[in-house]
């Protein structure tokens, strides 16, 4: 028993720092929601901010993991180009290491306890309580439970000389030891699902002496292998891009253990001159910052040798992984990044959604310019039935995959809303679901009108010159107001944007008014009432799609 009851309080303990993590990554996402997505606005062209966007988030969130599973969404879902994610990729297994530095700094020098419980008890409190700063009592609380976790691994770890002695002995041989830990590490974080985690366990052993220094730092680099995983599993069916990224990371750490696996010792006699102090025996504080400061070196070097090949390594990545020719659009519409790492990102991924509606917003303009384009020629069509059938066999394909857009965004949005949200988010999550249900609504319209137009050329009701002559600058009034929301579609309006809004409306409103006056003075003159009719419902529904425009553009001026 004595085996298993150490397995289950370290497994206890693992549990216990895990859960503290998450508690306190939750808690600053939703304290800095808003500036991190702030940061993802930096993600451009730039080698060096690439690597800073990837640093800063994963600093925040505590997760490289996280940080890669949502890089390689983004490429997959285009918001992020492959170049652009290699920066940030590299600069996520940077900002992984403050977590082994937070370790190592507070966790072996100080008696954890004398700050982990109050921590846990005025973070409690702090969070409970309705007041502007329950997001900071959420930090703390996940603070202290992280420490507690952390004491808890320290004591449960077995004494040298114990059940364990098996493991020491191997730190014994060599380079084969180092591959024998890295080996290890790759195992540790592949259990773990978190290279933080799987630090932090090594960091305690090599602190109680269970494994010998080199062995641990050996350890350290495997890990960088292991943490690919998340961003792998990630890819799996999803477009090239998207399996590009993650080869990235997968060959970015690869690589570079491989290489520092054989300079381990050179590397270590680096961290020992830049890091104060001589380590001495086992319980020595020292030991767990120099392997700090190792895990941040190696991240450090490993960037700074990839950094000026960012383009060839994208090129030898794309020659790996071939285009799909067969890559299209779906019969179907599916949202490629479910929850998998929802939990671990929430605020973040709110981003991907509003990639995901302004392609929706694209269908619907694409829509309504498609039908223009038939409705424009189709006096001069001389095969008017084909052209109408065609058109509407496109606009049922589209509409379709429009409410399945709506359907699984929706979803995916109120999947955000089951975590803690600030209150910025929680109201960007209202607005967005509003302007799904418009948009839907609009490709809704689009397919209606075609529906009208086939209706009219199996009655043989066709507009004449005149009647198509005073469509013509309404419908480009309409695609006016459709082009100015996909332009800021995202954003918030200003005041002046605002009454550019108005003033579109205003005049589609007229013209709207005017076309329904010519249309009852037709029928008043006796024209084909039917044909008019036709007319007028035409005006009427195209009018519709600009007041969907007006009212989004409303949600985006709060």
């Amino acid at each position: 028993m004595g085996v298993i009851g150490v397995l289950f309080r370290i497994a206890g303990a693992l549990c216990l720092f895990l859960y503290g993590m998450k508690v306190m990554s939750d808690g600053i996402q939703q304290a800095a929601g808003d500036r991190l997505q702030r940061i993802l606005n930096f993600m451009t062209g730039s080698r060096l901010m690439g690597v800073l966007t990837g640093f800063v988030i994963t600093a925040i969130i505590q997760s490289s993991s996280a940080t890669t599973v949502m890089v390689v969404s983004f490429v997959n879902a285009g918001l992020l180009t492959l170049i652009q994610s290699i920066g940030v990729i590299m600069g996520a297994n940077i900002g992984t290491t403050v977590t082994a530095w937070i370790v190592s700094l507070v966790g072996f020098s100080l008696d954890i306890s004398v700050l982990a419980l109050p921590a846990v008890g005025i973070g409690f409190i702090a969070r409970v309580i309705k007041w502007k700063y329950r997001n900071l009592g959420e930090v703390l609380l996940g603070f202290g439970i992280l420490f507690l976790g952390l004491d808890f691994l320290t004591k449960s770890m077995p004494p040298l000389g114990n059940s364990v002695n098996i493991i020491a002995s191997l730190s014994n041989f060599g380079f084969v030891s180092s591959l024998i830990g890295a080996g290890a590490g790759l195992l540790m974080t592949l259990i773990t699902h978190s290279s933080s985690a799987s630090t932090a366990i090594m960091l305690t052993m090599a602190f109680n002496g269970v494994v010998g220094y080199e062995m641990a730092a050996a350890m350290i680099l495997g890990a960088n292998i292991g943490t690919t995983i998340d961003a792998a599993l990630a890819a799996v069916g999803t477009k090239t891009a998207a399996k590009r990224a993650a080869l990235v990371h997968i060959l970015f750490n690869v690589i570079g253990t491989f290489w520092a696996l054989p300079l381990l010792r050179p590397l270590l006699a680096m961290v020992d001159i830049l890091t104060p102090g001589t380590i001495g025996a086992i319980h020595d504080p020292l030991i767990p910052a120099h392997l700090a400061m190792l895990h941040t070196m190696f991240n450090v070097i490993n960037t700074l040798l990839f950094l000026p090949f960012v383009k060839p390594f994208a090129a030898l990545v794309s020659f790996l992984v071939k285009d799909d020719r067969n890559e299209a659009l779906p019969e179907h519409y599916h949202l490629a990044y479910q929850s998998g790492a929802l939990q671990d990102t929430p605020e973040l991924n709110i981003l991907r959604a509003e990639k995901e509606i302004r392609d929706m917003a694209g269908i619907s303009s694409s829509m309504y310019a498609r039908v223009s384009e038939v409705l424009r020629t189709l006096r001069e069509t001389e095969d008017r039935e084909g052209a109408v059938n065609a058109l509407v066999g496109e606009m049922k394909e589209k509409e379709e995959y429009a409410d399945e857009m709506r359907e699984a965004l929706t979803a995916f949005i109120i999947e955000c809303t089951r975590e803690h949200l600030n209150r910025r988010s929680e109201h960007r999550v209202s607005q967005l679901l509003r302007i799904i249900a418009d948009l839907e609504d609009m490709s809704d319209d689009c397919y209606s009108i075609s529906l009208l137009l086939e209706r009219s050329v199996k009655k043989n009701h066709i507009f004449r010159e005149k009647e198509m002559e005073a469509l013509g600058p309404y419908i480009a009034q309409v695609e006016d107001f459709l082009g100015f929301l996909q332009e800021h579609l995202g954003k918030r309006l200003t005041p002046e944007e605002r009454g550019r809004a108005e003033s579109l409306e205003a005049d589609i409103d007229k013209s709207r008014n005017r076309l329904r006056k010519l249309g009852r003075k037709r029928i008043e003159a006796g024209v084909d009432v039917k044909t008019e009719l036709l007319f007028i419902d035409l005006v009427r529904r195209i009018e519709k799609l600009g007041d969907y425009c007006f009212d989004i553009t409303g949600v985006l001026s709060h």
